[in-house]
């Protein structure tokens, strides 16, 4: 779990912040974990179900709302009804095990793993440049290794190393700066079939250098920081939060 008594209380207050895929797992975590140190979170997702469940956990400083991320409309009205910005986290992803050597899974899953963190990018850039905020988004450790199963999940995700990069000259001269973190092994949904079953997640620990599953919250902190003025002359890196699995 993350420790805030490493930040000073607060230290986010004032500062408003989007998460887009941030009604599970780790978008939700790092949800909670820019609510919790002071920020105005809006949370984002597609799916009515994880929407609804994510209600329970809406507070005065974190709140849900509805986004389909591969809709250029939608996408583009609302950033548009937003009067200020100053983090953007690109956490919107999806993987289809098998099913993504199918081309339009593959290019649904690459649409919203990559198309759309340049989408929303470009339509957040006007708001982060007036308050010179950031964007991070959300790599993986599928960024560096490969799946068989997962084309287009592992396709994306090395994507997305490119264009942090990218996005950070583009958008650097204005002030904005633009880094991803790359997540290893977290026990979340997306995980369940292998955590949960002894043998696979104890094989994946014990590659690990810390001889441990991650768990969502280990993601906040790293978020919290880039997006910080500890890190104001970081940008165009990817960090990796995996345990040093893929370095093992």
């Amino acid at each position: 779990m993350t420790d805030f008594n490493t930040y000073a209380p607060g230290f986010m207050t004032n500062r408003a912040v989007v998460v887009s895929g941030g009604t599970s797992g780790i978008g939700l975590a790092i949800a909670k974990g820019f609510a919790e140190a002071g920020a105005a979170v809006i949370a984002t997702g597609s799916s009515a179900g994880r929407l609804q469940a994510a209600e329970a956990q809406a507070s005065e400083r974190l709140r849900f709302e509805k986004l389909d991320v591969r809709d250029r409309e939608a996408v583009r009205q609302f950033f548009a009804g937003l009067g200020r910005l100053d983090v953007l986290v690109n956490c919107q992803g999806v993987a289809r095990p098998d099913r993504e050597w199918e081309e339009d899974t593959f290019l649904d899953v690459m649409d919203i793993n990559l198309n759309s963190a340049m989408r929303l990018s470009r339509e957040a850039f006007p708001l982060l440049k007036a308050t010179g905020g950031s964007i991070i988004n959300i790599a993986s450790m599928l960024s560096y290794l490969a799946d068989e199963s997962v084309p287009s999940y592992t396709a994306s995700k090395t994507g997305i190393v490119g264009l942090t990069r990218a996005l950070a000259h583009k958008y650097g001269r204005d002030g904005v700066r633009v880094n991803a973190i790359a997540p290893g092994y977290h026990r979340t949904d997306m995980t369940r079939a292998l955590w949960s079953v002894p043998d696979s997640a104890a094989k994946i620990a014990e590659r690990s250098a810390l001889k441990r599953w991650g768990e969502a919250e280990d993601l906040v902190g790293p978020a919290l920081f880039l997006c910080s003025s500890a890190a104001s002359f970081v940008t165009g890196i990817t960090l990796p939060v995996d345990g040093g699995y893929h370095v093992g």
